[in-house]
Order: C-alpha cells, then sequence, then structure tokens
C-alpha cells in the first residue's frame, strides 16, 4: 500500500511528537511525579499513536476505494484494510 508524500510527512511529525510525549513520561517518573498525572500523559501517548494508525490505514482505505484492483494486487484488499482497521479498535 503506498501512503502519499503529504501523509508520511505528517506522520512523521506525529511520532516525533510521540516520541517528546514518552520521553516526558519517563522523566515524570524519574522526578517521582503523582501517579495520576503520568498515568494521564501515558493515556494521551496511547491515544495519539492510535491517531497515528487510524491515519495511516484511512489513507490507504483511500487508496484501495480509488483503485480496488491495483490494492488488491498489491496484497490490500479492502477487506484486508478492514481488519486492519479492527485491529486498531
Amino acid at each position: 500500500m503506498e501512503i502519499d508524500v503529504d501523509v508520511k510527512a505528517e506522520l512523521q511529525r506525529r511520532l516525533a511528537r510521540i516520541e517528546g510525549q514518552v520521553r516526558g513520561i519517563q522523566n515524570m517518573l524519574a522526578d517521582d511525579r503523582e501517579c495520576r498525572d503520568v498515568v494521564t500523559q501515558i493515556a494521551a501517548a496511547a491515544k495519539a499513536l492510535e491517531q497515528v494508525g487510524f491515519r495511516l490505514l484511512a489513507s490507504g482505505l483511500t487508496q484501495c476505494i480509488q483503485d480496488p484492483e491495483q490494492a488488491e494486487s498489491d496484497g490490500y484488499p479492502v477487506a484486508e484494510v478492514e481488519k486492519l482497521f479492527l485491529k486498531l479498535a
């Protein structure tokens, strides 16, 4: 499945932010921050990572719908992409 160049750039930016969030969580633990604050940040990072997955699949699904024969020959029939969506759900 080929992902649009702009979408890839967007996802790279989001992942860099998530990486920063995770480093922040590590620092929070090292600084003995309150459990509820750490858990809140973990939840935010997890949600952000989930959104990266959904955005990636949405882009791929768009491609599959536009050219289903090509998507199938690339090994990504619509049913397969649907299964990937359900893995994130």
